[in-house]
Formats: C-alpha cells, sequence, structure tokens
C-alpha cells in the first residue's frame, strides 16, 4: 500500500519558517524581548494544521524548548469548560510535577483541572457554584506557564478552537493579554471553514486580531505542484498521470484529501462524498479493528484505552489486535493516554455509518462503563451517552452533576445547557417523581444559570413556563419560583407587577427560620428598593439579614447589607450622601470576603451610580471599571450589574469625551452569540459617537427600535441620536416622528412623565429650531405650535420629580435648561410671540452653565455650537467667536465632523450693522431673492419662478449671504427675519 501521511512535510516550507519566526524560533526567530510570540494559525479542515504544528514541535524540541499541546474536543451540548488546558496541566504534571504542586497550593481552584479531579466520583457532594474561582484558575495557568518557561522557552499548543467552550476562549484570550518575565509562545489553531457568521470564535478572533502582540497565519490549499509533490511522497511508486490529475482536481489543495485519496487507491469505484471515501479505509481493516473504530467513533475523538475496552465488551486480546491494526493502518493515533482518529472527519464519518440501534446500543455500553467504574469520564461525557442510549434517568442525573461541575469553575452557558437538558427530560412527572428531584429548584438554577449569562428573557421565560405548569398544592415551590421571576424580571421591561409577585412569595414562603424564608425576604426588599418603597423594603431587608445570620447564610447575608446599604444611599444627599458611600464599601468589602460576587458587583455598581448621578465622573468611572473588570475576571462579562457598569463605564466615556475608550468598552457587541438585550443597551453608545462623527448610523439605530418595548434605556438613547441625525438633516417632522414614536413606547413600558423625555423634547426642539428659518410660511406655526406643546411635555416632567421631592441631579437640571433655551429660540426663529434679546440670550447663558456644571464634554460642544449661531445672528461676533473657538476645540480632539462642519466659519463673521442696517446694501432683486429664501425655496425653483438662470439665482445668493454676513441659506433667511427684510 502506499504510505498514508508523508514523513516529510511538503509544500509548507515557507509556512513553517514564518511561524517559527514569529514564536521565536531558529536565527530568524523572533528573539524574547517580554513580547510573546502569539500566533493564531488557520485554515480548512484537513489542509494541514496539525503536520504544520507536529514539525513546529519537532523543531522547537531540538532547540531546548518544553512544548505543551492542548486539544478542544466536539462535546457538542456537553461542553466541558477549560478542557484542553486540562490536558495541558495533566502533561505538565507528569513532565514537572512539583512546579504543579506548587502550583496548586499557591492556587487551590486549579486543582480542579487536573484531569485526575474531572472524573465522576462515588461522592453524593454537589459542588457548589464558584464563579469568582475563574480569576483564580486564569492566574493559575499563567503562573504555571512562567514558572515551566523558567530554564527554558516554553511553546504552549492549543488545537481546534472552533470547538472550545466560552471558557476556554476567555482563558485563552487572558492569555494572549498578560505580559510575560519568561519566554512563553502560544499557538492556537482553528477551523476557518468552520466559523460561520453566527460562530462564537468569530467575533473573538476579530478582538484578538487587534492585539499588537498576536500574529495571524493562514494556511490556503496546496497549489497543484505541491499536490504532485506530496503525492509522490505518499506513492513512492508513482501513478499514472490521469490518476493523479484526478487527485488534483478532486483533491482542491487539501493535503487531508490528498492522503485519503491515495490511500483509498484507484478506480471509479471511489465515491465523491468525503464520508464515503473516508469509510472506504475501513475496508482494509479486520473485523475486530472495524469494531474498535466503530466504538471509538461513539466516544468521539479521544478515548482512554480502559473506557474503550470497557464500552466495546471485546476481549481484551482481541482489543490489542484490533487497536493495533487500526494505528499502524493509520486510522488511530496511539498517545500517551488517549486513542484518537487521525482526523476528526474520520471519527464523525465512521459515527454517522452506524445504524440507529447500533448506536444507541454502543452508547449504552460507554453508559455501563462510565457507572461502574471501569472507565473514568466526565459528567459532561456521561450524559451525553446517557440521552443517545436512551437512558434517560441516568442522563437527568448526569446532566444536573454536569451543570454543577460548569457552573462551579465559571461556565453559566455550559451550565444552563446541562440544567435545560435536564428540565426537558423531567417533563415526565413519573420520572421526576422516581428520582426525587425537584424541578422548581432546578428551574431556578437553569435560570440563574442564564442570567448570570446575560439572557435575562430566556430566564425569564423558563421560570414563568414552569410557574404556569406548576401543580396545585406546592406552595413552597411556587414561593421559590415567584421570586426568582420577580428578581429576573428587575433587569427587563415587564408591565407585571413586581412587588406583588415578590410579595406573593413572601406569603408562601414556609414560616420560621427557613433558608427559603430568608432568600425570599432578600430578594422581596431588592425589588422593593428598585420601585422605590424605601421602609417596606428596609423592613424585609433587615427580616432577611436577622433570619441569614441566625441560619448561617453569609453570602445572603452579604447580599442583603449590600441593599441595606443602597437604600439608605438613596435617601440622603451632600456630606451625608459621602458618609454612606463609606458604608457601601464597606458592603463591597464584605462581599469579596463571603465570596458574593453578585453583592459584590451591585454594590460596585451602586457606587458608581451614585457619583454619576452627582457628575462626579472620576469616582463613577473608577467604580464602574472595578465592576466592569470584576466581572471579566470571573468570566461573567454579561451578568447583572456587570453589564449594566459597562453600560454606564460606556457613557461616562462618552460625557468625559474619552471616546476612544468608549468604543472600546462597548466593542463586546460585536459578539453576535451574545445576549440581545445585553448587546442591545450597549450599542447606542457606539451609534451616538459614530453620528457625531459623521458616519450613516440610520439603519442600526433602526435595527434597534425592535428592542425598544424589551429595554427602554436602549429607546431613549437611540432616539435622541435619530432625533440629532433629523435635526442635522433639516429634518424637522422625521424628528418629531421619531419623537412621538419613541413617546408612546415609554409611555406604555414606563410612564409618560419620564425623565429622559426631559432630554428628548429638549432634542426635538433643536430639530425644530434648525428647519425653521427656511421651512414655508404655511409651516411655520404648526411647527412653533408643536415646540409649546414640547416645552410643556418636559416642564410637566419637571414638575412630577419637585412634587415628589426626588433628586433632580446635574444632567436633569442640564437638559432642563436646555428645554427653555431651545424653545426660546424656535419662539425668536419663528417671529411668534418672540422673546426679547436679552430674555434669549439669557436663557442660553444659564443652559451653557448647566452643562458646564454637569460636565458632559460632547453635549456641551453641541450646546455651544448653537449658541455660536444665536450669537452671531443677534449680533455678537465677539462672544460669538469666543464659543465657536471652544467648540472647535472640543470637535477636534473628539473627531466629531459633524459639529466643525457646522462650525466651518470659524467665528470671524464680519459684525453686522445695527436694526438691520446692511438692508440697505441688498438690491430690489436680492430682497425678492431672500424672500424666496426664506420660503425655503431651491436656486433651481427661484430661477424658473424669477425667469432667470439658475448660475445667476446662485450669484445672487452668494452676494446676499456675504451682505447680511450669514454663513448659509438657514441663517440668512432668519437674519431677514429678524431685521424685518420680509
Amino acid at each position: 500500500m502506499a504510505t498514508h501521511t508523508s514523513r516529510t512535510l511538503v509544500g509548507r516550507d515557507d509556512e513553517l519558517a514564518q511561524l517559527a519566526e514569529l514564536v521565536g524560533l531558529g536565527e530568524a526567530g523572533r528573539r524574547w524581548a517580554g513580547r510573546p510570540g502569539t500566533v493564531l494559525l488557520s485554515g480548512d479542515a484537513g489542509v494541514g494544521k496539525t503536520r504544520l504544528l507536529i514539525e513546529l514541535r519537532d523543531l522547537a524540541r531540538a532547540e531546548g524548548w518544553r512544548v505543551f499541546a492542548g486539544h478542544c474536543l466536539d462535546f457538542g451540548e456537553s461542553a466541558l469548560p477549560y478542557l484542553p488546558f486540562s490536558e495541558v496541566l495533566g502533561r505538565m504534571a507528569a513532565d514537572l510535577p512539583e512546579l504543579v504542586e506548587g502550583v496548586t497550593r499557591r492556587h487551590p481552584a486549579v486543582a480542579g483541572l487536573q484531569p485526575g479531579q474531572r472524573v465522576r466520583s462515588d461522592s453524593d457532594q454537589v459542588p457548589e457554584p464558584a464563579a469568582t474561582e475563574r480569576a483564580e484558575l486564569f492566574a493559575a495557568m499563567h503562573h504555571a506557564l512562567e514558572l515551566a518557561a523558567a530554564d527554558a522557552p516554553l511553546l504552549l499548543v492549543i488545537e481546534d478552537l472552533h470547538w472550545a467552550d466560552p471558557s476556554t476562549r476567555e482563558l485563552l484570550g487572558y492569555l494572549f493579554t498578560r505580559s510575560w518575565t519568561n519566554p512563553v509562545a502560544i499557538v492556537a489553531s482553528y477551523r476557518s471553514d468552520d466559523l460561520h457568521r453566527r460562530h462564537p470564535l468569530r467575533r473573538q478572533v476579530a478582538e484578538w486580531s487587534r492585539l499588537p502582540s498576536l500574529d495571524r497565519l493562514q494556511l490556503s490549499p496546496l497549489p497543484p505542484d505541491a499536490v504532485r509533490a506530496l503525492v509522490a511522497e505518499l506513492a513512492p511508486e508513482g501513478l499514472a498521470e490521469r490518476r493523479l490529475a484526478d487527485i488534483i482536481a478532486r483533491a482542491d489543495g487539501n493535503a487531508f484529501f490528498v492522503e485519503e485519496l491515495v490511500a483509498a487507491g484507484g478506480g471509479d469505484w471511489v465515491p465523491d462524498d468525503l464520508a464515503d471515501l473516508l469509510l472506504v479505509r475501513l475496508d482494509h481493516l479486520s473485523e475486530a479493528a472495524r469494531q474498535v473504530v466503530r466504538v471509538a467513533s461513539v466516544a468521539g475523538r479521544k478515548v482512554t484505552h480502559d473506557l474503550l475496552l470497557a464500552a466495546s465488551g471485546m476481549p481484551p486480546a482481541d482489543l490489542d489486535a484490533g487497536v493495533r491494526q487500526a494505528v499502524e493502518m493509520n486510522v488511530l493515533v496511539a498517545g500517551s493516554r488517549h486513542y484518537e482518529f487521525r482526523h476528526a472527519l474520520l471519527g464523525e464519518a465512521v459515527y454517522d455509518d452506524l445504524l440507529p440501534g447500533e448506536r444507541v446500543r454502543l452508547h449504552g455500553q460507554y453508559v455501563a462503563a462510565l457507572t461502574s467504574g471501569a472507565g473514568r469520564g466526565t459528567a459532561a461525557e456521561l450524559a451525553r451517552h446517557a440521552r443517545r442510549a436512551m437512558d434517560h434517568d441516568r442522563a437527568v442525573e448526569a446532566s444536573i452533576e454536569a451543570g454543577d461541575e460548569a457552573f462551579s469553575v465559571g461556565g453559566p452557558e455550559e451550565a444552563a445547557r446541562h440544567y435545560e437538558q435536564a428540565l426537558e427530560l423531567l417533563e415526565n412527572a413519573e420520572r421526576a417523581e422516581r428520582l426525587g428531584v425537584d424541578r422548581s429548584k432546578l428551574a431556578v438554577k437553569a435560570a440563574d444559570a442564564l442570567s448570570i449569562g446575560g439572557d435575562a428573557m430566556r430566564a425569564a421565560e423558563l421560570l414563568h413556563e414552569h410557574l404556569e405548569r406548576l401543580p396545585e398544592g406546592a406552595p413552597e415551590a411556587r414561593a421559590r419560583l415567584l421570586s426568582s421571576y420577580a428578581s429576573i424580571l428587575m433587569s427587563t421591561e415587564t408591565a407585571l407587577d413586581l412587588p406583588a409577585l415578590s410579595a406573593e412569595a413572601v406569603e408562601l414562603a414556609p414560616a420560621g427560620e427557613s433558608p427559603l424564608r430568608a432568600k425570599v425576604l432578600a430578594t422581596h426588599a431588592r425589588v422593593l428598593a428598585g420601585f422605590e418603597r424605601i421602609e417596606d423594603a428596609e423592613a424585609a431587608a433587615t427580616e432577611a439579614l436577622g433570619l441569614a445570620e441566625r441560619i448561617g447564610m453569609p453570602i445572603l447575608a452579604s447580599e442583603v447589607v449590600t441593599t441595606l446599604s443602597g437604600l439608605r444611599m438613596k435617601q440622603v444627599h451632600g456630606s451625608d450622601r459621602d458618609a454612606l458611600r463609606g458604608a457601601l464599601e464597606d458592603a463591597v468589602d464584605r462581599a469579596v470576603a463571603a465570596g458574593a460576587l453578585s453583592a459584590e458587583l451591585r454594590g460596585r455598581f451602586l457606587l458608581g451610580r451614585s457619583y454619576q448621578e452627582d457628575a462626579q465622573w472620576e469616582g463613577a468611572e473608577r467604580w464602574f471599571t472595578s465592576a466592569v473588570e470584576r466581572g471579566a475576571e470571573a468570566g461573567l462579562p454579561w451578568a447583572p450589574y456587570s453589564i449594566e457598569s459597562r453600560w454606564q463605564l460606556g457613557w461616562v466615556y462618552y460625557a468625559r469625551g474619552k471616546w476612544d475608550a468608549a468604543l472600546e468598552i462597548v466593542s463586546i457587541v460585536d459578539d453576535e452569540v451574545g445576549p440581545l438585550i445585553p448587546r442591545a443597551i450597549l450599542e447606542p453608545i457606539r451609534l451616538a459617537i459614530q453620528a457625531t462623527r459623521g458616519d450613516d448610523v440610520l439603519p442600526a439605530l433602526q435595527r434597534l427600535r425592535k428592542v425598544w418595548v424589551d429595554e427602554g434605556g436602549v429607546a431613549v438613547f437611540t432616539a435622541g441620536t435619530e432625533i440629532e441625525v433629523a435635526a442635522c438633516d433639516g429634518d424637522a417632522g422625521r424628528a418629531l416622528d421619531v419623537y412621538d414614536s419613541v413617546v408612546a413606547v415609554l409611555s406604555q413600558i414606563w410612564d409618560e412623565r419620564f425623565p429622559g423625555r426631559v432630554r428628548l423634547a429638549a432634542q426635538a426642539l433643536d430639530a425644530i429650531a434648525r428647519a425653521l428659518p427656511s421651512a414655508p410660511a404655511a409651516e411655520r406655526a404648526a411647527l412653533v405650535a408643536r415646540a409649546d406643546a414640547l416645552r410643556a411635555d418636559g416642564e410637566a416632567v419637571v414638575t412630577r420629580f419637585a412634587a415628589k421631592k426626588s433628586k433632580w441631579g446635574p444632567e436633569g437640571q442640564a437638559w432642563a435648561a436646555r428645554l427653555v433655551a431651545e424653545h426660546l429660540r424656535v419662539r425668536w426663529s419663528g417671529g411668534i410671540d418672540a422673546p426679547d434679546r436679552d430674555e434669549l440670550l439669557a436663557a442660553w447663558a444659564e443652559a451653557v452653565a448647566a452643562f458646564e456644571r454637569f460636565g458632559s464634554v460632547p453635549e456641551l460642544a453641541k450646546l455651544r455650537t448653537a449658541y455660536t449661531t444665536i450669537l452671531r445672528l443677534v449680533g455678537e461676533t465677539g462672544p460669538a467667536r469666543e464659543q465657536a473657538d471652544i467648540a472647535r476645540e472640543v470637535a477636534r480632539e473628539l473627531g466629531a465632523t459633524v459639529l466643525l462642519d457646522q462650525l466651518h466659519t470659524p467665528g470671524s463673521a464680519p459684525a453686522r450693522s445695527a436694526n438691520g442696517a446692511a438692508s440697505t446694501q441688498l438690491t430690489a432683486r436680492e430682497r425678492e431673492i431672500l424672500a424666496l429664501v426664506a420660503e425655503g425655496r431651491s436656486n433651481g425653483e427661484i430661477g424658473k419662478q424669477l425667469f432667470i438662470s439658475t448660475k445667476t439665482v446662485s450669484v445672487h445668493v452668494s452676494n446676499i449671504l456675504g451682505k447680511l454676513g450669514a454663513t448659509g441659506r438657514t441663517e440668512a433667511a432668519a437674519i431677514a427675519r429678524r431685521d424685518g427684510l420680509l
């Protein structure tokens, strides 16, 4: 037979040299200077990535490097967090046992990742969820690699990232961004053809590609000459030209396909379908070897000898003979602990070729092997085999165990998937009763995992479904579900009465010192606090705290202390507020000590909000940043209060003019597999920046309208940006349509006097003011009347807050001042019940002062830009120049091209004569044209009406602008109305 795999690397010399240079091998390699050689290696399945990495490994070892490799496996829905790093730790423990023992003593959490610790045991103990250990795991891996590279450079290889679980991707990303004292190089490979548009790795690769320390290497298909050379290596006796041409045409430059085509032999009987082609390889095996391969395919890509023996049911001698032949024929590869298919596609093809009944039987044999202890494996593996073996009872137990294991190492997405699979199987009430599983507890666990993973909507739907189907006479289960339902709905938009839901949960909870009652009361306090029912919330929290401390629930006690501290913060202002911030900081410290991550994130968020409400940007930035970083360290960027902190931090960066930082912090929205609503709340920040920089953001803004009803914050900010875009286009009608649409939605899900309405009304008034000078006379009265209504809308909100004695901070005060200023601007521009000059200027001066107190850099620049126009229109050229220069400097720093366009005249327009003296310079024809300009007519329309050419009209318009000192047609029309020229 032809040699199946070439012993010589063919057609990849350039790629190998480039890869070696990037990681620091050889004379041409990058010498160590504190910068890791980090490479993403990509290519289609079978193109030769693994072969290239083998060559790289051999080169590295020849130069005295240490090499450790880990592989991601396709467990499908039964993902096992950190699997490749477990493999790496296992290899390190074998080669450097003392090093691993030292790292484990320093970072105990890493012990859970060692291969021997991830197999199922007979213990009935269920690991507690410990998402906070993720940061320690990350630090431990970094520390272990650093130590391993102390006396020799180290190469870490992670293969098949397209199968990586989210936790593995997070850990790898962490390593990519760390600095190294010792020489550590990392190469990670993935199948580029597997990365469809919504593949989770796609966004991650794009994010990693921005790292300056990372390089990418794409393996392209082999050219025809290289394929010929490869065939010559595989079949030294040579092939007929027709056969060789057939292989070149059908292999399409894929080295694996070439190997398979050559190994399959000649003849027209070789099928076109790759799976059929792969299965031809089995025809050369004995029956024992074929059975070994079939059983191995059910395990996935890898299987240990003991598990394969136990699952196959074959006599040891027959198994050994079958494995030996499969290895010799290059179907399987023997590793130190595992057998694996030489290529994943081969294992998949063998599995797909099994008959349905055969698959079920073989999966059942794996279940028996795993549960008897004859073979060792993870709970995730057992769950997968049990489901496919139709052993549903075992699948339920294993899925719950797998979910707990995933949760314990910070994998909420994987945990939720396992729990939901168990719940699906527990739809059979007899099974649930037989297994003694409380479906309400499991539903809450699944909802918590979904919520922590960022999908609160899905979590709420799951709980609602279980509440609807809950049988009568289950008060504790209903209390548990209702409490969790109310808590999760707090992070969504809903018309449900959440205090009533949580109150019902309290009524149903068992009396006395019950853990369930303590939890339900703690949730009730949080819900009441969210609805500003301060006294009731304090009462519930106090009772919950007493119960938690008596029963011995330190994590819950920490959460309640955070709630109480937040409640007290809401009731004070001024210096007392500063004092209470100290109490809230103590609550955060207590949460850290108790390992209460949720309470810690909430406390950091509340501290950030307390500074943000007072426009104390440095404090807000500090605490929001700490919450974002803590969530990221725990691997929970989408978790409640982690994502909200990221959202608010983005707006803080926006307000402080740190737009590049804002764009970076919200870049997580590019993760297309991330939860919809958390991504949607971040995107308006980016769109607001892009709009001010002149990008076309309307399609994206309109796309986000679909989530207005689910998240009011998205509605306020996207509508505000859409109104501003319409204002820049001079389209007041479109701006008012957006205003009406967003108010209709928010009045339904919130209340018609929601705080953001002041901002939206002021922005809509700005659109009217810009469009009014060039609007037809017939429309002006209607626009001014609409402006009156907008001011009334905003002032009704301000009045309501004053009546409630609610805190109306610097931001609200600034927008309220702008509301008044914009309304007077409309009245003045429209000439209807116009304010006098002093009243107009005083209102705008106050608005500018209010925004200076608020401290929003971009909003103040926008306001100064409008103020500049008003000052110039009333002849205050000196102050106009001053305001324009300040606004222009800020706009340049921000890259705000829209503002720069509005400020294109650098505040140096000639001073106008008082009392309309410039009008004496206009000819009769120019006055006639000016009147038509004020009606909004184009040059072409004016030319047709006056029977002159468009070019002549253009000359007249230029003369008019020069004589009036106007920067454009809109300003000329405003001057004309001011000076009575019409």
